[in-house]
């Protein structure tokens, strides 16, 4: 289901359990809490930022982690965004996977991360930033871009036709996707949030 409103039905709000560091825009690795950063190895010429629970807490005990990556000029950019969701899903434990259902899953984020990124390259003038953030519940990914339109499932679907099923495979391997736009601000954030695994 394709919808507009201010965050979606699961969101935790603003700060989503990550004590306002989300908004951290510094280039490269932001501090945790105050503390030491967190060592992420971004992609080559790429400026993430990475916030996370605190230090030294397993991965599978902690609150809501957050990623970021700017993509604003960047080229080569949906294998830029798999790459960093890929290093992400490692450093949360969904890869390497242990079971069949788990790799299904970690396949089904880097695939959503694609559509959606494609999607701001083909619509919307390129994406300007992708964010990713997991709980032991649910993964959200996030891609703002500075594009006006609305993006929808392609009615009716034509599984023979090429091209426009990219948001048909993100509505049927989320649990629910929308658009969030700030009043005033120029362009969107088009959300997808996917189930973790067992």
């Amino acid at each position: 289901m394709s919808t507009t409103r201010p965050c979606s039905p699961g969101d935790r709000g603003p700060e989503s359990g990550d004590g306002g560091a989300s908004a951290v825009s510094a280039p490269g690795v932001a501090p945790v809490d105050g503390g030491t950063p967190v060592g992420v190895a971004p992609p080559a010429g790429a400026t993430p930022v990475d916030v996370a629970s605190p230090a030294g807490a397993a991965p599978a005990a902690v609150g809501r982690q957050i990623r970021a990556l700017r993509l604003e000029g960047e080229s080569g950019v949906v294998p830029l965004a798999r790459d960093f969701a890929r290093q992400a899903l490692h450093a949360w434990g969904w890869l390497p996977a242990a079971s069949a259902d788990r790799r299904a899953a970690a396949e089904d984020v880097l695939l959503v991360v694609s559509e959606l990124v494609t999607n701001a390259c083909l619509h919307a003038e390129g994406p300007d930033e992708l964010r990713i953030s997991c709980d032991n519940k649910v993964l959200r990914i996030e891609v703002s871009d500075r594009g006006a339109g609305q993006p929808a499932p392609r009615t009716p679907h034509r599984a023979g036709r090429p091209g426009g099923h990219g948001m048909f495979i993100v509505q049927r391997l989320c649990l629910d996707w929308g658009v969030v736009r700030a009043p005033g601000v120029a362009g969107k954030t088009v959300w997808a949030e996917l189930g973790a695994p067992a």
